[in-house]
């Protein structure tokens, strides 16, 4: 396993780039919170932004799906300009990106059947009532809950939630995922098991993911490449061992306080 995450992390550099950032800068009146970032993610490639909390995280994947615009700086989304397009265009765009918000964002008021529904019924023109069930079955399985169809979210564990909310995000079969801290608010073991997910899920639909996240022990499980977020700027990048094996005290004192093993 751990050749075969070297090997992704050596390889990189020649394939495809489906996100591709120059120059982002944004502010929030006196508080600069990215302060030109450069970035590049492959295709297939899981890479872990990292950072604490108010560190512009989400900032950043809030203007990857086109929901803030940057004040500076290029970002270019499966080889589209974010910010010029029209509003159908984002849209399209849009059906293509994957999300896992931090809090599963399911429906209460559906079964787990109807969430998973929900954007097929939503975003595929002309799919039968068969293909939709299919498509259910297969995400159920592939997130292990296969007997949780006829259930409601408030019936079902936070673990368990955010599992439906993965199976959710890839019932669209995405080309890009971006996962807001995925192991957020679950207890070590539960967490274990989504960032044994995360790997799997690239592994079978060879999407390409940005997971957000100031776990630790998430970004060593999922990163193929990991990025550290301090001061509005990328200030270290690499697989977990190079990353932190720095004498910045501004990542040492991130590792220090945050990692358990």
């Amino acid at each position: 396993m751990i050749v075969m995450d070297n090997d992704k992390h050596t390889h990189n550099n020649n394939r495809e780039v489906v996100i591709s950032i120059k120059g982002l800068y944004k502010s929030f009146e006196d508080n600069d919170v990215l302060q030109g970032i450069d970035f590049e993610l492959h295709k297939g490639e899981n890479v872990v932004v990292l950072g604490r909390s108010g560190s512009g995280k989400s900032v950043l994947i809030k203007i990857i799906s086109g929901l803030m615009k940057p004040d500076k700086g290029v970002v270019k989304v499966l080889g589209k300009e974010v910010h010029r397009l029209t509003k159908k265009e984002l849209i399209d765009l849009r059906l293509k990106i994957g999300f896992l918000f931090q809090h599963s964002a399911l429906y209460d008021s559906m079964t787990v059947k109807e969430n998973l529904e929900f954007p097929l019924k939503r975003n595929v023109k002309d799919i039968s009532q068969e293909q939709i069930d299919k498509a259910v079955k297969e995400v159920l399985e592939a997130v292990g809950l296969a007997d949780t169809a006829d259930q409601m979210p408030t019936e079902l564990s936070g673990g368990q939630q955010k599992r439906i909310g993965i199976a959710r995000t890839i019932i669209m079969k995405p080309e890009i995922i971006l996962y807001d801290e995925p192991t957020s608010g679950l207890d070590p073991l539960t967490s274990y098991e989504i960032n044994d997910l995360i790997n799997e899920v690239q592994h079978k639909s060879k999407a390409s993911s940005i997971i957000i996240t100031h776990d630790l022990t998430c970004a060593k499980k999922t990163g193929d490449r990991i990025l550290m977020l301090i001061d509005g700027k990328f200030v270290r990048q690499g697989n977990f061992e190079e990353v932190f094996d720095t004498k910045d005290e501004r990542v040492k004192g991130f590792y220090d306080y945050n990692f358990i093993e």
